[in-house]
């Protein structure tokens, strides 16, 4: 699969990322080849949101990312985006996103401006997931919640759109051939569902106008 290339303005703008979210999804190059994973018909998915922040860095845009603390019975120890389950007072999947992230890192709604969706990813645990692209300004204190985050870190988004940053794997698990993407970064593995959806801004971003 060839990536594409892409070519970043001198300074990546909350404006230049909301024009690019507008994307039709089903114009992807080479959509088809993307892992994806698929619940099998006799389960019903359980609709959830994770906050994708793009950080508004002087020194560039990054995107902040959580390490799960290693007790939790799913996804324990994992690189991950704030976010979790639609509660039933929630108004909408940027409700819940925005929600989730104040209770799981403390960032406040009032530092998050949404702006756009990626496609849903549906995830092996049974959860289908709405990832809300959110543009972040600093200033901010995060107050991680010491039960579910042991970690918050960002990552640079030119990191992310390198496509030398990139790996597909493949393996046969439970007697299906499952894909997915890897992003290691410095000490970091980035991986799965979240690599995911990464490659999926990634691939959003790089389209041609």
């Amino acid at each position: 699969m060839t990536e594409p290339t892409i070519v970043l303005p001198s300074r990546v703008t909350r404006d230049w990322v909301a024009r690019r979210l507008t994307a039709d999804f089903a114009s992807l190059p080479e959509r088809d080849s993307l892992p994806v994973y698929r619940h099998p018909p006799e389960r019903t998915p359980v609709p959830a949101a994770v906050l994708v922040p793009l950080v508004d860095r002087p020194e560039g845009t990054t995107i902040l990312l959580t390490q799960r603390t290693a007790h939790l019975n799913a996804h324990a120890g994992q690189i991950s985006f704030p976010g979790g389950r639609v509660d039933p007072g929630d108004v909408d999947r940027v409700d819940t996103a925005l929600r989730e992230t104040v209770e799981e890192i403390g960032l406040g709604r009032e530092r998050i401006a949404p702006l756009g969706f990626l496609p849903d990813y549906d995830i092996a645990t049974g959860f289908r997931v709405t990832p809300v692209v959110g543009w972040v300004e600093p200033p901010f204190d995060l107050q991680p919640d010491p039960f579910e985050v042991a970690d918050i870190f960002e990552v640079p988004l030119a990191f992310i759109l390198d496509a030398a940053n990139h790996r597909r794997h493949s393996e046969m698990r439970e007697g299906r051939m499952r894909h997915y993407y890897s992003m290691p970064y410095e000490s970091r593995y980035i991986w799965g569902a979240t690599a995911g959806m990464l490659h999926t801004l990634f691939r959003l971003l790089a389209k041609e106008d």
